[in-house]
């Protein structure tokens, strides 16, 4: 499996002979390079601009932009919702764990506050945790380094923190790899898994932003 980051909350997830699917692509107005991905899947956490530009994703022919059960090619989606409530704030979330059969991702998208126990054992075992540290709406660095230790991930990939160009501000990466009391993360342009090579220990996994880094069409 092969898992790279287009820069906030956009990956593209892909194993051979599966279907390649996107998450949250965002529009060139968040200050970030326009998108130039393909997926035959795209998955939409929430309706912003951030998140949502499926016209950024050429070659598409599903949106899964809801809470559910699906099932496209081999590939089993779920969609959870991970809504943020308080008193006065509702941010509508969804999360969608992707089980390719023999490995399992779970993006989860913009979520804002630490699941309880249960609502994280109902997901079972992950294997690519993609969270969210940079703070805005979603988890600050301190709340994400929790949610980790909750997940036991193989891998976790931190997305959704700041970077050179974006118009609003997040945190930087480190202040989230300083909670994990990880001084030389894992870096590389593409996350590459394999299900018979699964690390015991967590690993921190830092991956360039396509986007910045050489903004090509990433097909397959």
């Amino acid at each position: 499996m092969d898992i790279t980051w287009y820069g906030h909350s956009c990956f593209r997830i892909s194993d051979r002979g599966q279907i390649s699917i996107v998450t949250d692509p965002f529009a060139e107005d968040i200050g970030l390079p326009p998108l130039k991905v393909k997926g035959e899947v795209v998955t939409v956490s929430h309706n912003v601009p951030g998140h949502n530009f499926v016209e950024g994703v050429r070659g598409y022919q599903y949106v899964v932009y809801r809470a559910g059960e699906y099932e496209i090619g081999d590939v089993f989606i779920t969609g959870l919702a991970l809504d943020y409530l308080d008193d006065t704030v509702s941010r509508p979330n969804v999360g969608y764990l992707l089980d390719y059969g023999t490995l399992t991702v779970l993006h989860l998208g913009d979520l804002g506050h630490v699941p309880d126990q249960s609502s994280i054992e109902r997901m079972g075992q992950v294997n690519v945790l993609l969270v969210p540290v940079g703070g805005g709406n979603g988890l600050k660095a301190a709340e994400a380094a929790e949610v980790v230790a909750l997940f036991e991930p193989n891998f976790v990939v931190p997305m959704h923190y700041g970077l050179p160009g974006l118009k609003f501000s997040l945190d930087g990466v480190e202040k989230f790899l300083k909670a994990m009391g990880v001084s030389k993360p894992h870096e590389m342009e593409t996350l590459r898994v394999s299900p018979s090579d699964l690390p015991e220990q967590t690993q921190v996994v830092v991956l360039t932003p396509m986007a910045l880094s050489r903004n090509t069409e990433n097909g397959g």
